[in-house]
């Protein structure tokens, strides 16, 4: 097989593999140089990716790194996609939970009848 056969341009391998919506949010991505071949910063859409090749962008708030593991054929589903890469990205165990009630903001029902009870009590 020719190494031309083993190659497939960068916009359309993130699309394939489902990483963007559509190949021109991918393309735009790379255009603005948010995308990172092998720790390189790219910035043109024809870049042609391989198998074994490392790419690090950002998708939405997080920053992944995958591994090519292929080069696909098609956008087909996400089992599918998720076959064509090994998603070496961190995973984050210290995610800050959200904050119980801990007396701030409105008091619910329960707490306005406390609150009641405790200023008519106040007042004799």
């Amino acid at each position: 097989m020719s190494d031309a056969a083993l190659k497939i341009r960068i916009d359309k391998w993130l699309w394939q593999a489902r990483f963007f919506k559509t190949r021109s949010l991918a393309s735009k991505q790379i255009s603005a140089g948010h995308v990172r071949l092998n720790g390189t910063k790219i910035s043109k859409p024809a870049q042609m990716v391989a198998p074994d090749d490392v790419l690090t962008f950002t998708q939405g708030r997080q920053v992944r790194v995958v591994r090519v593991q292929a080069i696909g054929t098609r956008r087909g589903p996400a089992p599918e996609a998720q076959a064509l890469y090994f998603d070496m990205t961190e995973k984050r165990t210290d995610v800050p939970r959200n904050p119980s009630f801990e007396g701030k903001g409105r008091p619910g029902k329960k707490d306005r009848r406390a609150l009641d009870l405790s200023r008519k009590h106040d007042v004799y």
